[in-house]
């Protein structure tokens, strides 16, 4: 999902050159990937009232005031950085408006839904990818499609967001553990519990209470 890191270290490069057209490239580069990113995180209730597209415009101003700090001490791959910027942005959005309007956004709980752009190495999301379907499979694997968004949903925070970092961000194992703050190691043993978990809860009949694709003991 993120540029390619030549490129990307060879557009820094000319910004510390004073290259006047290279920040603005630099910026276009990542907008897509730090667009997904944010949609990936940004609540639902909260969504309708702030615009996406704000959002990116805002965290790239931020970025671009603190471009000459990052260039004199790089202390994060560079796209890694970008996402520190948006993910403390995105909290920032989400403490402001719910202290703001508490009761408003708390009475909308939409399912939080994930687009699904990607070819996740999950069994289940490969084959929503598939575009060659009758309408019968089409609608099993929109079914399908919904139960794994609930089961994500039903993951605890650590576990989504190993999800979203490496199914969705397309992040290496490397990279996922130095945007969480921990270990390899420890990153990868939290990936594979998330697996774990989302194969158990799609695994799990649905109950008579709730509707399908949401339904689960």
């Amino acid at each position: 999902m993120w540029p390619d890191s030549g490129e990307t270290q060879e557009l820094l490069r000319r910004v510390a050159g004073h290259d006047p057209a290279a920040a603005g490239a630099l910026w276009a580069r990542h907008r897509a990937a730090l667009r997904r990113m944010i949609d990936l995180r940004l609540d639902p209730a909260l969504a309708r009232r702030v615009d996406a597209s704000d959002v990116v415009q805002e965290v790239l101003l931020k970025a671009n005031q603190r471009l000459t700090d990052y260039l004199r001490a790089p202390a994060l791959p560079f796209h890694l950085w970008l996402r520190q910027i948006a993910r403390d942005h995105i909290i920032d959005q989400h403490r402001r408006h719910r202290v703001a309007e508490r009761r408003s956004l708390d009475r909308e709980r939409p399912l939080a839904v994930p687009a699904f752009g990607d070819h996740s190495s999950l069994e289940l999301a490969a084959q929503l990818c598939d575009p060659g379907l009758t309408p019968a499979a089409a609608a099993l694997r929109a079914e399908l499609g919904r139960r794994f968004q609930a089961a994500l949903a039903q993951l605890d925070e650590d576990d989504r967001e190993i999800v979203l970092l490496r199914h969705f961000e397309q992040l290496s194992n490397g990279d996922a553990a130095r945007a969480l703050g921990i270990s390899e190691p420890a990153a990868g043993m939290r990936h594979l519990r998330a697996l774990r978990r989302l194969r158990a809860v799609l695994a799990e009949p649905p109950s008579r209470n709730e509707p399908p694709g949401l339904r689960r003991d």
